[in-house]
């Protein structure tokens, strides 16, 4: 899934700026990049995380072999970013705040996810770049309930959704607010990619909610799921379609959703860990909750949130765009799933040294 057909030589690539460098995209991203002879510039929010990034790079088996450099800036303040545009050609701005737990109140992650796309977009088209590519979510596209369930670009959530989690409410507003900037500003192209669930294997020890999914099944902590459908998509394809809207002049102005195929539910996933992990097979979960089972628990448990919010639903997620547009063509469900396990398993995470995926 090379994008050398669209790429300009690496003589000739530039520098890219990438935000959130040590998050799931963002490692991968770098990794990516840095590969195909990118100069990458990272943002870090204070000195001393540069060895997280480091760290995914020697996990990649990358070597960033002088072109990667490092800059501190906030999505929270200006101070930084100034220095962060000078001399950048693109920018992926994958950052924006991912609450493991429910936040206070909605502001502490809607706040920072609209202010710093804004400061992002702002920063860049003062530096006089031509485009930024930022990372939104299916959440800002899918969690408003419409006749059918069928979901594609021209689709929004609701912000005023019942039940709808703060992260989702701040991908949505942030992206709006994205979209209102570019409309006055016509100096600056915007183009959004739009993943559903990301999983893939892990670079670097940051949590990742989607891989904490796999990692609760394989280990016994998930012996009930609820019932929930949703998209599934790999990391590296979610990267792939990055440096597509980079490059891509039909990216401009686009929204596009990365999603691998057809939804799956948690006891499917479940089901593709059994038929590829089967000393685990007793520790996976074997049951789901009711939809009515999981609004009775989330009063309890706010981890349930997106499966209520999702009301049981089976969406249908169009990826058509990227396909058609982008040439974009990414990985199987049953790919992704197991290379998460597998991932987990190489860093010893997860279930007993030595233990392989049996393949089909």
């Amino acid at each position: 899934m090379s994008t050398d057909n669209a790429a300009p030589s690496p003589s000739e690539r530039g520098t890219v700026l990438v935000t959130g460098g040590t998050g799931f995209v963002g490692s991968h991203s770098i990794a990516r990049l840095i590969g195909e002879g990118y100069r990458t510039r990272v943002t870090v929010r204070q000195t001393g995380q540069e060895a997280e990034v480091l760290a995914a790079l020697r996990q990649a088996e990358v070597d960033p072999a002088g072109r990667l450099e490092f800059v501190v800036a906030d999505l929270g303040a200006d101070h930084g970013w100034v220095d962060a545009m000078d001399g950048v050609s693109h920018v992926l701005h994958h950052a924006s705040p991912f609450p493991l737990t429910p936040p206070e109140t909605e502001d502490e992650v809607i706040r920072p996810a609209r202010d710093g796309a804004l400061r992002v977009l702002s920063a860049a088209r003062r530096a006089g770049i031509p485009r930024v590519v930022m990372t939104s979510s299916y959440a800002a596209v899918g969690y408003t309930v419409k006749p059918g369930n069928h979901y594609s670009e021209a689709d929004w959530t609701d912000p005023g959704t019942e039940g709808l989690p703060a992260y989702h409410k701040s991908k949505v507003l942030a992206e709006r607010a994205a979209w209102d900037y570019v409309r006055t500003h016509p100096d600056i192209e915007l183009a959004v990619v739009n993943p559903t669930g990301i999983f893939g294997p892990r670079l670097g020890n940051r949590p990742s909610a989607s891989v904490g999914l796999v990692k609760g099944m394989l280990t016994g902590q998930m012996p009930v799921v609820p019932v929930m459908y949703f998209g599934v998509v790999d990391v590296r394809d979610v990267v792939d379609l990055h440096l597509r809207a980079m490059l891509h002049p039909k990216a401009a102005g686009e929204r596009f959703i990365a999603v691998s195929g057809p939804s799956i539910s948690l006891l499917g996933m479940a089901q593709i860990l059994r038929e590829h992990f089967p000393t685990a097979a007793d520790l996976l979960p074997a049951a789901e909750l009711t939809i009515e089972q999981v609004r009775k628990a989330v009063k309890t448990e706010p981890a349930l949130r997106d499966a209520a919010a999702l009301g049981g639903r089976i969406p249908v997620i169009s990826n058509e765009k990227a396909r058609s547009v982008l040439q974009w063509s990414p990985r199987d469900v049953t790919e992704t799933i197991v290379a998460t396990a597998d991932g987990e398993i190489r860093l010893g995470l997860i279930l007993p040294q030595g233990t392989r995926a049996a393949r089909p």
